[in-house]
């Protein structure tokens, strides 16, 4: 590891900008995971592994549709929002009563799962996608200042999502239930609420937004294998970084942990990934329930 003391300020800005561009599509990943728990208090491991689910399904229904993007991104949720109802309806839901070890080793079973599927039907090597025609090209801030057109979008998607949630939750019915619930479990049975079938639409929810996640993260990278396991680590640190079961703590966090991994690589280079850790030992020593955490967020 190399220290570079001297940089310039149009590197910092440009880092500064893929950090949002980070921070964006890990808001994507985060956002299910923090639905799930917020409302279910469970940790779903394989958020991760139904992340790289949808990645894959994306890829896969646009190489067989021409211009098949957004087809592709829309599949994705569909597909890992039925997978994630299979898992909730056929196996968390005999353990809710349980301890939370329990539907921690369970999900994680399903990583494992989930990820020797994936390799056995698509192999280990990496795949590509290009992103949408309307997003190839570049988007110039200021002079020598450009923001890729595809990031910006990831940028713009995270927040349009995290709005859309909020206004569900504060708007809508659904979302009235869904507080009710996660505030007060028994008291919305008393109520009549038909909770484990809250909780299934709840998976649903938040496992189709994964899925959206790993289609819009694509093409941003090579998909492997490997990439629910390579996400999963980040996505529990943003969500405890924020406030675990917190839409806004989330997506600060996942600006937070963005910026670090870009803005960190410039002043230690090669150890950009060391900073989202050094921030969450930081948030546990001084502010354990997370950035927001104790924030309502409806």
């Amino acid at each position: 590891m190399s220290w570079m003391p001297m940089v310039s300020a149009g590197l910092i800005i440009d880092q500064v900008i893929i950090g949002f561009s980070i921070g964006g599509w890990l808001f994507l990943l985060a956002s299910g995971l923090t639905l799930i728990f917020g409302v279910m208090e469970v940790l779903n491991f394989a958020h991760g592994a139904l992340f790289m689910v949808g990645a894959y399904a994306s890829i896969e229904v646009a190489r067989a549709v021409p211009g098949g993007f957004w087809t592709g991104a829309l599949a994705a949720a569909l597909v890992v929002g039925v997978l994630g109802v299979i898992i909730e309806m056929g196996f968390l839901r005999r353990i809710y009563d349980r301890d939370e070890l329990d539907q921690l080793l369970l999900t994680f079973a399903f990583v494992l799962l989930i990820t020797e599927g994936i390799r056995f039907v698509f192999g280990s090597q990496s795949r590509l996608t290009p992103p949408p025609d309307i997003f190839q090209g570049t988007i110039v801030i200021t002079e020598g200042v450009r923001l890729g057109a595809y990031r910006g979008f990831l940028i713009l998607a995270s927040v349009l999502v995290l709005g859309g949630i909020l206004l569900a939750l504060r708007t809508t019915n659904f979302g009235r239930l869904v507080r009710a619930t996660s505030s007060d479990r028994d008291m919305a049975l008393l109520l009549g609420i038909n909770v484990p079938r809250l909780y299934t639409a709840v998976f649903l929810i938040g496992t189709a937004l994964a899925g959206l996640g790993g289609a819009l993260y694509a093409p941003i990278t090579s998909v492997t294998p490997a990439l629910g396991n390579s996400v999963i680590i980040n996505a529990f640190v943003v969500v405890v970084i924020g406030g675990l079961g917190s839409f806004t703590g989330a997506f600060v966090g996942a600006y937070v942990i963005g910026l670090s991994i870009a803005v960190g690589s410039v002043f230690a280079a090669g150890a950009g990934q060391l900073f989202p850790f050094l921030a969450l030992i930081v948030v546990l020593l001084l502010k354990p329930e997370g950035l927001v955490g104790g924030v309502a967020d409806a």
